[in-house]
């Protein structure tokens, strides 16, 4: 199953504080156990909400909407996208992560929906052109 991991946001993480070095050596470690395990698949930090929008879809009409966003504590500072046997595999991974933060802080994890989950409206034509630009994405890399 693949996970998306979540680091969330932070009042220092939305402020544009750094991680220091040594949270920066220990997080790379961590990512190469990751890497050697086959876990993990891509990774990132993200900007603080303040440099990002969000647009807005109401029916047809779509507005912007500039950063920064309230409620810090339901943004994310960063992700990781994870093949994993199970979600407690996931978890055991988590829990051995080092703290992302400089403060007390959450990691959400949550499995992403593969084609068998999706049900009988994603007819067999759509997984053919999901797999059609998967491909695609795959041979631009």
């Amino acid at each position: 199953m693949k996970c998306l991991i979540m680091v969330k946001a932070t009042k220092d993480s939305e402020a544009g504080t750094m991680p220091s070095e040594e949270m920066f050596r220990e997080m790379g470690k961590f990512n190469e156990e990751l890497v050697n395990a086959g876990i993990m698949l891509s990774g990132d930090g993200l900007q603080p909400s303040s440099k990002g929008v969000r647009v807005r879809f109401s029916g047809n009409e779509r507005s912007v909407i500039e950063g920064p966003f309230p409620a810090t504590s339901e943004l994310v500072a960063g992700f990781w996208i994870w093949q994993v046997k199970s979600l407690d595999e996931a978890i055991a991974w988590v829990k051995r992560c080092p703290n992302p933060m400089l403060c007390e802080s959450d990691i959400e994890i949550r499995q992403i929906l593969e084609a068998d989950d999706l049900g009988e409206t994603y007819t067999p034509e759509l997984r053919q052109q999901d797999e059609r630009l998967r491909k695609q994405i795959e041979e631009k890399r």
